[in-house]
C-alpha cells in the first residue's frame, strides 16, 4: 500500500462525504463543502498518478483501483446533480454507458494481449466533464451564500452544461468504436 494507492483509496473514501454534503440540506454551506471535497479528491486523482509514474511505484492495485475511484466520483456526482434536477437522466445514461463499453472493449483487447490508451476525444471529453461538474458545484456554492441572482436558471444551465458532455462523450465512443473495431473482428 504505497502513497499513490494510499491517495486513490482516500478518493473512494471522500465520495461518501462529498455526497454528504451535496444531498443533504440542513448543513450550512453545503454547496461550498461539496466543491471542496469533490476539488481535494480530483487533486488526489493528479496526484496519485504523478507520485506513481515518478517515483516508480505503479502496481496492479493501482491500475485496477485508480479508473474506477475515477469513475465512483464522477458518477455520483452526476446521479446525484439527476436528483437535484440539475442534469438529464439521459444524458448521464449516455456517459455511464460510454464508460461501460469503453471497459469492455479494454478487457477484452488486454485478454487478446493488447492495450488500448485513451484517445485524444476522451481525454477531451473527461477534461470538459470534470470541468462541468466543477462549474456546476461552484453555482451551489454561490447559491450557498444567497448571491445568485432570484432569476439565474441554474437547472438550465448545468443541464446545457451536462448535455455538451454527453455529446462529446457520444463522439468519443463513437471514435474509440472506430479505432478499436479490431477488437470485435478477430484482426488482432
Amino acid at each position: 500500500m504505497n502513497l499513490p494507492n494510499k491517495l486513490t483509496l482516500l478518493r473512494v473514501i471522500l465520495v461518501p462525504f462529498f455526497l454528504l454534503f451535496l444531498l443533504v440540506d440542513g448543513i450550512p454551506f453545503h454547496g461550498l463543502w461539496a466543491l471542496i471535497v469533490f476539488a481535494v479528491a480530483s487533486i488526489t486523482d493528479a496526484l496519485d498518478g504523478h507520485i506513481a509514474r515518478s517515483r516508480g511505484l505503479i502496481t496492479d492495485f493501482g491500475k485496477f483501483l485508480d479508473p474506477v475511484a475515477d469513475k465512483v466520483l464522477v458518477f455520483a456526482a452526476l446521479i446525484s446533480f439527476i436528483s437535484l434536477g440539475l442534469a438529464s437522466p439521459v444524458a448521464v445514461v449516455i456517459m455511464m454507458a460510454r464508460e461501460f463499453l469503453v471497459s469492455s472493449m479494454r478487457m477484452v483487447a488486454a485478454s487478446k494481449g493488447k492495450v488500448i490508451a485513451a484517445g485524444k476525444s476522451g481525454k477531451v471529453k473527461t477534461a470538459v466533464t470534470m470541468v462541468s461538474i466543477v462549474a456546476i458545484l461552484l453555482l451551489l456554492a454561490v447559491a450557498d451564500f444567497g448571491v445568485m441572482p432570484g432569476a439565474f436558471p441554474m437547472a438550465l444551465v448545468s443541464n446545457i452544461l451536462i448535455w455538451i458532455c454527453g455529446v462529446l462523450t457520444i463522439y468519443s465512443g463513437v471514435e474509440y468504436l472506430v479505432q478499436n473495431r479490431e477488437v470485435f473482428t478477430g484482426s488482432m
